[in-house]
């Protein structure tokens, strides 16, 4: 046992009464007050004491439940020197109370000074205190020595286990109180990670319809230096009013699939590419639901994609091809390529980026970059 062990005091928690079940607390204080009853009764009853006498057992009595629950206080504070004093005194009343006739009363309490001591110190103010009320109880008890040296022993033993119990109860609750903590912690992390789920969501819905906004409204706008046709112009203002119509679609369907209400893959992106002049679909593999996470992704890349083939080669055939892996979900999407459009330079090239970053949250992959023919966008994600 290293030196901080014997001036190290029992934990606040052992202590305490936290950890401790209620019945459990009121069956023990119910057995203290039917033993404590029992003995002060027989004591009285073998006593033949005047009124003084009675009296000044009674104050004894009184001033021993105080000191006790002051020794409880101090301990539970780590207050050394209060604790010592409250124990010497517990001790000093024992040894009046031998004199005075007390003789059971006393031996019983220097015996509780003695486990106490052992239970709510630190060793190494427990044991001289220990070895005192056991020195004054060897000293007094009128049984053979043996039977004396077993009691003092089993009293030390005891008192010993008591403090050991404390300690595994008290560890046990501070336990608790960590897994309670870092359930709270998980539970804040798992909030926090769901809205930055949902912020994703809805900014990469916003992102593409607003990006297929600004195409039309840039046609709208070279036509209009121009000088093209009123209805040539206003063919482009409708279909930004139609994109803006179908951002708002898209950001009640991200909603919905945030409440896990959403339509299969498969049927979305027939949907998409039937918006698309000159695309097709084409899905391989066994069929399998994915998280939440994962379709949303492919969701959102499918329709980026799309929007960057129009945006850069206008009227390229598009081919999207969703193959279903056993362990990964691979969704691929290629132009046959075409000369630049007018809208080339628009845009600000974030949204693949948002897209790869997505990918690597879910522990997969994007790429994006030329082929032999046109331009090539390949998600991985894990199933």
């Amino acid at each position: 046992m290293t030196e901080n062990a014997w001036k190290r005091w029992p934990s606040r928690e052992a202590l305490s009464r936290e950890g401790v079940p209620r019945a459990r607390r009121a069956l023990a204080w119910t057995t203290r007050a039917i033993a404590l009853g029992a003995l002060i009764g027989t004591t009285f009853a073998n006593s033949h004491l005047d009124g003084w006498g009675a009296a000044a057992g009674v104050v004894g009595i009184l001033v021993c439940a105080v000191a006790a629950w002051g020794f409880w206080r101090t301990t539970l504070e780590h207050r050394l020197l209060p604790s010592l004093a409250l124990l010497t005194l517990l001790l000093m009343i024992a040894t009046v109370g031998q004199g005075a006739g007390f003789r059971v009363p006393a031996l019983v309490l220097w015996c509780g000074c003695a486990i106490s001591a052992i239970e709510r110190l630190p060793l190494a103010a427990a044991l001289p205190v220990t070895s005192v009320a056991l020195g004054a109880y060897a000293a007094v008890n009128n049984d053979v020595w043996l039977t004396t040296v077993a009691t003092t022993a089993g009293l030390i033993l005891g008192g010993y286990v008591l403090r050991l119990d404390a300690e595994a109860r008290g560890s046990a609750h501070r336990l608790l109180a960590q897994e309670r903590a870092a359930r709270a912690a998980e539970a804040e992390s798992a909030a926090l990670a769901e809205r930055a789920r949902i912020a994703r969501d809805i900014h990469d819905v916003l992102a593409h319809s607003l990006s297929a906004q600004l195409v039309h409204l840039e046609a709208a706008r070279l036509l209009i230096e121009r000088g093209a046709d009123r209805e040539t112009i206003l063919e482009r203002v409708v279909a930004a009013r139609g994109m803006a119509r179908e951002g708002l679609a898209e950001t009640r369907q991200a909603l919905s699939a945030l409440r896990g209400d959403m339509s299969p893959l498969e049927d979305f992106l027939s949907e998409l590419v039937a918006t698309a002049d000159g695309a097709d679909v084409t899905v391989t593999g066994a069929r399998q639901a994915l998280r939440a996470e994962a379709s949303q992704a492919v969701r959102r890349v499918a329709q980026e994609a799309l929007t960057n083939v129009r945006k850069h080669a206008p009227g390229a055939k598009v081919h999207v091809r969703l193959d279903y892996g056993e362990r990964e979900v691979t969704l691929d999407v290629r132009d046959s390529g075409g000369p630049p459009g007018e809208l080339s330079g628009s845009g600000a090239g974030y949204g693949l980026l948002g897209m790869r970053e997505r990918a690597e949250l879910l522990g997969g992959s994007l790429e994006a970059g030329p082929d032999e023919e046109g331009f090539v966008v390949t998600l991985k994600v894990p199933v």
